[in-house]
């Protein structure tokens, strides 16, 4: 007898360059849930009944992308510790009361991306983010958890970045600063703008990388992104890109639905494939 799947969506608006749904059917296939995954484009306005109408109609849980993170922060009536500090919410689900849970699941992609799929560790490194947006701000928290012996954010307006560094201070040490005057040496350096997506790259000293330090960008492409070749030509030996990220961070919302995790290391692999 055939279970009858139960019905998982991502919201967003453009919605079409969603890889949700090819991801998290791998995730089905391989670990035999039976689930159905769909990309729902939804209208600027509608965004608080459209999860509403979803979860009448038996929906089972939500992921959210833009523009909608922190309407779907706000519509949330319970939030996991690391969605209250980021300000964001990326997964949806209701409890057995009915209650609207939200989390972010971005920052336990990257460290599990970095500490797993990568084999290295973040406990007692220097680190720097680049960058005092909405990407960074959802991944601290994880980070901080790691224990690293310190976190420098840089941004191009410092004040951001120091703003970050206030909010979450009691979680570790950080410190904030502008682009140029992160000098170095760090022993993992994350790069948490979008400038990779322009083909631009944050202006560092060139003193922040050595050939020990790890360099990750956040972005992905089917090349080297701009900033990793940056790195490298700064003698970076070690760099990854976010595409490892992108594929934790939905495993890490299944395992919120299903309380089952995925073997991601070959699907990031297939998926990989669909850059190319």
């Amino acid at each position: 007898m055939t279970v009858p799947a139960d019905q998982y969506a991502v919201m967003g608006n453009p919605i079409e360059h969603s890889k949700s749904p090819i991801i998290h059917t791998l995730f089905a296939a391989r670990t035999g849930e039976a689930i159905r995954y769909e990309a729902e484009l939804v209208e600027l306005w509608d965004f608080k009944d459209a999860v509403a109408r979803f979860f009448e109609n038996k929906g089972r849980g939500l992921n959210i992308t833009v523009p909608f993170k922190q309407e779907a922060w706000e519509l949330a009536s319970q939030l996991t510790e690391r969605a209250r500090l980021s300000g964001a919410v990326n997964t949806l689900w209701q409890d057995d009361n009915g209650e609207l849970w939200g989390d972010t699941t971005d920052g336990v992609g990257l460290v599990r991306d970095i500490t797993v799929n990568h084999q290295s560790t973040i406990a007692g490194k220097n680190v720097l983010v680049l960058g005092a947006g909405g990407a960074v701000r959802g991944v601290l928290e994880p980070l901080l958890a790691e224990k690293p012996a310190q976190v420098v954010i840089a941004n191009r307006t410092v004040s951001r970045a120091d703003e970050l560094a206030k909010l979450f201070a009691d979680y570790g040490k950080l410190t904030a600063c502008g682009f140029t005057e992160a000098e170095g040496p760090f022993d993992l350096v994350i790069n948490g703008t979008s400038a990779s997506l322009q083909g631009e790259c944050p202006p560092l000293p060139p003193s922040a990388i050595t050939p020990d330090t790890i360099v990750y960008d956040m972005m992905y492409g089917a090349t080297d992104t701009a900033f990793i070749q940056w790195a490298k030509d700064q003698g970076a030996v070690h760099t990854m890109d976010g595409l490892g990220m992108l594929v934790e961070q939905a495993a890490e919302s299944f395992f919120i639905w299903r309380g089952v995790r995925p073997d991601t290391q070959e699907i990031v692999e297939e998926i990989r494939q669909y850059l190319l």
